[in-house]
């Protein structure tokens, strides 16, 4: 084969490549609707004038594929007082075009191409922008890498996902938030001690799985201003995905630091011949002990459905 003939077969095989891996792209539509709306922010039903997408804290888990389209448009229904936006830390696009605030009465529609693979943190963006996100509107997008599960980034048994977040109970003193003064909580998918039925005889939820299995944590730090210690206790971190990236691996953590606005992939394995239990927990203790607990369970009998499908946030 002379060397024209190698290049132009080299170029067909390319071009060939190209063709499926844009064939196998999907274009994923998401739709949300900014709810401003009272939730319950822990265990025992306390309210709190919530600013939300859909009216959950976090939003809706988006989970797409590496080179895919995501498809967005956000309504914000003619009820609401308030210009809200939204900021997907996954997208490479205008700030000032596709994460501009949207009027009540209004909506946005955008594109973008997801191309980095990892765990992504979104939000809403208007202004002022750290009040919107104290008062719900955040929530998490994964990428998954186009490769799929590999020797690197092994199938899990089990995934999670965990969004921290900090509770201000005045909700329009937005001045106070930018000096970090007045946080009364720390908020795991939305309420106080949400899966910790040790410190809060209220809490009716864990985690859950079965001895041995790979538990993976899709964790989003979604405070204001807090970095978050995550610590299994009774437990290590088998695996640290930096960004949720399988190309940043880290093996056989025990804490690791998550910055405001980071999200994180955590592989934990528990051990296989016994039941045991694991909290995973901020280990600032100021944190910790104002909410940021959450218990996994290890046992023989685990709910088969935890961990799985929609219970990937456990409700």
């Amino acid at each position: 084969m002379n060397l024209l003939r190698k290049t132009s077969f080299a170029l067909v095989a390319a071009a060939g490549l190209i063709s499926t891996q844009a064939a196998l792209a999907d274009t994923v539509k998401v739709t949300m609707t900014a709810t401003e709306a009272d939730t319950t922010i822990d265990n025992k039903g306390t309210k709190y004038p919530a600013w939300t997408f859909d009216g959950a804290m976090p939003g809706k888990f988006v989970r797409v594929k590496e080179g895919d389209t995501v498809d967005f448009t956000l309504i914000n229904p003619p009820e609401n007082k308030n210009s809200h936006a939204m900021d997907f830390h996954a997208a490479q696009v205008d700030v000032l075009n596709e994460f501009a605030p949207v009027k009540p009465g209004e909506q946005k529609h955008f594109i973008f191409q997801a191309k980095v693979p990892g765990l992504f943190m979104y939000h809403c963006g208007a202004s002022p922008m750290v009040q919107h996100i104290a008062r719900g509107m955040y929530g998490a997008i994964l990428v998954e890498p186009k490769g799929g599960y590999s020797k690197a980034y092994p199938k899990p048994d089990r995934e999670y996902l965990l969004v921290q977040s900090q509770y201000f109970p005045d909700a329009e003193n937005y001045k106070a938030m930018l000096e970090n003064q007045g946080w009364a909580g720390s908020l795991i998918n939305g309420k106080i001690l949400h899966y910790d039925p040790v410190h809060d005889a209220n809490a009716t939820q864990v985690l859950e799985s079965k001895p041995g299995e790979r538990v993976r944590i899709y964790f989003v730090n979604a405070n204001i201003n807090m970095p978050v210690a995550l610590h299994p206790i009774a437990g290590i971190w088998e695996r640290v995905y930096i960004n949720g990236n399988p190309k940043n691996t880290l093996y056989g953590m025990q804490t690791y630091g998550v910055a405001v606005a980071e999200g994180d992939t955590f592989d934990i394995v528990s051990p296989a011949d016994r039941s045991t239990n694991v909290a995973i927990v901020d280990h600032t203790m100021g944190a910790a002990l104002r909410g940021a607990i959450t218990v996994l369970m290890n046992k023989p009998d685990a709910d088969p459905g935890k961990g799985r499908g929609d219970q990937i946030v456990v409700q």
